[in-house]
């Protein structure tokens, strides 16, 4: 199934314009397209001239219950050596697992973790319930731990973070520097979560939501993974920043229920 994919799209107002997701090939792209129809999901072959923008070899996309906008593709061009960092750095991992990942602001995570389930085949990882309220799921389609990630909100809807992965902890050093020297935001600082084992600070963007920014992420194996439960999100670290936590996290709004 699908792997995570993302692009910045200008906009008039802070929010997430649409997650991606990459299949195998036109078989794989049909399977997917069929497996909404049969949940229901109303699915949209794409425009050509937006085909072309994405840069893939074809499009379709369907909006969930809770708002969000999916586009499902195939082919997406591949340019080998075209990436140039800005700065020094080993690079990102990213390859069969996608971007990274994507956490969501749900208002029923028990029903969203079921939509993402039977009509997109994400599998269940594992889940995070704290004594402090936090209660979360995370969904994996290719051997990352997650692509997707849901956090229960009662009554609103939005955009937590976007992870990024890259090949060295030296890397994750270097950017937590260089957003101290540039007074970017660091929300969370460095840690290492319980589930997918993820070295990683959490910085703020100028829209509101968040970017986490880590190292040595666990893999799923699917023949041997057991979903297990945690009640802590960290083993160690992800310290809330003084002064950094008085804005509402991610892109946050009420939640309106979709027509169907």
């Amino acid at each position: 199934m699908p792997r995570g994919e993302s692009r910045c799209t200008p906009g008039e107002r802070d929010g997430l314009a649409y997650l991606g997701w990459a299949t195998a090939g036109p078989p794989a792209f049909e399977t997917a397209l069929a497996r909404l129809a049969a949940q229901g999901v109303k699915v949209h072959v794409a425009a050509p001239s937006l085909t072309v923008e994405r840069d893939v070899a074809a499009l379709a996309w369907f909006v969930d219950p809770l708002g969000f906008r999916h586009e499902l593709s195939w082919g997406l061009r591949h340019r080998p050596s075209s990436f140039h960092a800005a700065r020094a750095m080993r690079g990102f991992v990213t390859g069969a697992g996608g971007l990274g990942h994507a956490v969501l602001l749900v208002p029923g995570q028990a029903r969203a973790e079921r939509f993402f389930s039977d009509a997109l085949g994400l599998r269940l990882s594992d889940r995070i319930a704290t004594a402090s309220g936090l209660s979360a799921s995370f969904m994996h389609c290719n051997p990352r731990h997650h692509s997707l990630a849901l956090v229960g909100v009662p009554g609103m809807v939005g955009f937590h973070h976007l992870m990024l992965e890259v090949v060295s902890l030296d890397d994750v050093g270097t950017a937590r520097d260089r957003c101290v020297e540039r007074n970017v935001p660091i929300v969370m600082d460095l840690g290492r979560h319980t589930n997918d084992h993820m070295t990683s600070f959490y910085m703020r963007t100028p829209s509101g939501f968040e970017i986490e920014y880590g190292w040595g992420g666990a893999l799923v194996d699917d023949a041997q993974w057991l979903a297990a439960s945690y009640d802590s999100t960290s083993i160690w670290g992800h310290r809330p920043v003084p002064g950094q936590q008085a804005l509402p996290p991610g892109i946050l709004q009420p939640f309106k229920e979709q027509a169907p």
